[in-house]
């Protein structure tokens, strides 16, 4: 996923809230999150999910993309 790809599911997010694209989930997880670890699997561990800031109408929040689920995890800051 590009950096366009992203800003769009971000900003869909923030304006309309929890809408899905594609094949895309969109997942939202604790507020003022930098890095979230994502589970795969009882015994593979999991992966870190580094978030980037984003700033959409005035809010701000983090996001990340997982190849592996393909989900966006979104991290409100409040």
């Amino acid at each position: 996923m590009n950096e366009k790809q992203m800003l769009e599911i971000v900003e869909l997010y923030i304006r309309e809230g929890g809408v899905e694209q594609n094949e895309i989930k969109i997942t939202q997880i604790a507020d003022q999150k930098s890095i979230f670890v994502e589970r795969i699997g009882e015994e593979n561990g999991g992966q870190a999910i580094v978030m980037t800031e984003y700033k959409v109408d005035g809010a701000k929040c983090r996001a990340g993309y997982s190849w592996r689920s393909q989900t966006v995890y979104i991290s409100l800051a409040t």
